[in-house]
């Protein structure tokens, strides 16, 4: 009776302490702030309990033990420790600076001084002026991290005393990006960088610079090689970096930045292919586009910015023909009355064949119209190459042919032939399906210039089709997806394709050979080089 009255004694005990322990444990939550802003990035630990990552909202969630003695937050480098002993508050907010938003928006640490540079040295702030001086000195020299301490300083209690603490974080952080050693790294401090340019539109305004600047940097960034963005993904980047450049664009009219326009132009063509964007807004906003150009150049007040912006009007119309979204109709509709009027004017008739075929418009009766004026006036090489696409929208391969080789035989702008053996190679890929011949045309182009994205798209796509007839190998025929992918990978540097090419890296990597296939025939190490042999002939890295 008493080994019975013992063990039931024990058994209730052993039931105690599980349910002791089990309500010792309580779920925390909160907001991470920085400078005032919510925190991204932030790794929140509690002692004794468990871990998670902040997203853009700043929120976490940690469960906590009965002893945990402190919540650790960590952003890069920066750490600082809460302790909560004593703290039964399941809801605990915390800043970086002690400076925790209230409802109004008001800090309730009162630690930001708000006065501008002049404002704190005229009152001898000590503090700022050593920081300030400190943080400066080091940035000088390009020595960013002896910088950090002293620039987040200046930047979190003094956020309205001069411009330059934004101007020159976002290129400290710039730089933390580039040279990161790890995925995580680069996200926190991507997320910071994002963060400088909120914050700069906070205290300083000029907001429609400030998010196309963003929205530059953004793309960059989601864009870069080293992230393998599924398709939703890249919606979303697509989605966010339009809203910002669109916000640019309408604020700063004729002012806007040259990267901002192309960038605009390529997501509004991206966003439409994806089904995220109506036709119609492709169209204005390409008119918008080509209203700000035309504009800058007929005011031609400012040489520099005039010539910068004459580069950047080829590249638009280009990017609006591939967009698939271009009205002919209403491209016809504003061109013919032009034609009408200008049609011995050599110069005008160009540029608005350029603009048709780059619209994929050249099965109009317009188009036709004016490249059969253009070669009478002209029969340039340029001429020629029109000639050809007229040909060519009329199923007339052979004469297409002809001319597209005089065009490329005759023409002496390095910028255009480059273009047309780029064209040249399309042709014969899609037509006669010759696909070394093509790629020959398409590295001509690069030879003139090497960041030439299409080019690159198109060589890829080349050694896509054909793998299929590679090798009765499957392991080999999918070694060719690694050479195709350098490619794609390649041409995400371009502005113009930067989207697409992302996209084609996140389709066909899918197709890489198998890992275990790989340690049957003894090839395992990842980033070792690799030659795929045949008409190919082209070395590449292994990875899985």
């Amino acid at each position: 009776m008493k080994t019975f009255i013992r063990k039931t004694l024990s058994l209730a005990f052993i039931v105690i302490v599980v349910a002791t322990s089990s309500l010792a444990q309580r779920v925390v939550t909160g907001t991470v702030y920085r400078g005032g802003e919510l925190a991204a990035g932030v790794t929140v630990e509690a002692h004794k309990g468990s871990t998670m990552m902040t997203s853009f909202d700043g929120k976490y969630e940690v469960t906590v033990d009965a002893k945990s003695k402190w919540l650790k937050f960590t952003f890069i480098d920066d750490s600082e420790r809460l302790p909560i002993e004593g703290n039964t508050s399941n809801e605990i907010d915390f800043a970086f600076d002690g400076n925790i938003p209230s409802s109004n928006g008001k800090n309730e640490g009162g630690d930001i001084n708000l006065q501008t540079a002049e404002e704190l040295i005229r009152s001898q702030n000590t503090e700022f002026r050593d920081e300030l001086s400190l943080y400066n000195e080091f940035f000088k020299q390009e020595d960013y991290e002896s910088a950090l301490p002293h620039w987040k300083k200046v930047y979190n209690k003094f956020p309205k005393s001069t411009l330059n603490i934004y101007i020159h974080g976002v290129k400290m952080y710039q730089s933390f990006i580039d040279n990161a050693n790890t995925k995580e790294e680069k996200e926190q401090f991507f997320n910071e960088l994002m963060n400088i340019f909120d914050k700069r539109m906070k205290y300083f305004s000029q907001r429609g610079f400030v998010q196309g600047r963003k929205g530059t940097a953004y793309l960059k960034y989601q864009l870069d090689a080293t992230n393998n963005l599924e398709s939703e993904e890249l919606k979303e980047v697509g989605k966010s970096s339009y809203e910002w450049l669109s916000e640019s664009v309408k604020e700063m009219g004729n002012e806007t930045e040259t990267p901002v326009l192309v960038l605009f132009m390529q997501t509004s063509g991206q966003l439409f292919r994806m089904g995220e964007l109506p036709k119609e807004t492709v169209v204005v906003n390409y008119e918008k586009c080509n209203s700000i150009i035309n504009s800058v150049i007929a005011e031609n007040a400012d040489a520099e910015k005039v010539e910068k912006i004459k580069k950047i009007q080829p590249v638009i119309e280009r990017i609006f023909g591939a967009s698939g979204a271009a009205d002919c109709e209403a491209l016809v509709n504003i061109f013919t009355p032009q034609f009408q009027e200008k049609g011995d004017d050599i110069d005008f008739v160009k540029s608005m064949l350029r603009r048709l075929r780059r619209a994929k418009c050249d099965e109009m009766e317009l188009f036709a119209q004016a490249t059969e004026r253009l070669y009478e006036l002209e029969p340039s090489a340029e001429a020629a190459f029109n000639m050809a696409h007229r040909y060519l929208k009329q199923d007339d391969a052979e004469k297409a042919k002809e001319y597209y080789i005089q065009a490329m035989e005759q023409e002496t702008d390095q910028e255009l032939l480059s273009s047309y053996y780029y064209e040249y190679a399309y042709f014969i890929y899609a037509k006669e399906n010759a696909l070394s011949e093509a790629r020959s045309f398409a590295r001509k182009a690069l030879d003139i210039n090497p960041n030439y994205c299409q080019a690159l798209i198109l060589i890829g796509d080349i050694y896509v089709a054909g793998s299929r007839s590679f090798s009765d190998d499957d392991f080999v025929k999918a070694t060719v997806f690694w050479v195709a992918v350098d490619y794609f990978d390649r041409a995400r540097s371009g502005e113009e394709c930067a989207i697409d090419a992302a996209q084609k890296v996140s389709t066909y990597k899918k197709y890489f050979p198998n890992k275990e296939e790989g340690f049957f025939r003894g090839i395992t190490e990842e980033g070792k080089n690799y030659k795929v042999e045949g008409w190919i002939n082209e070395t590449t890295k292994i990875r899985f």
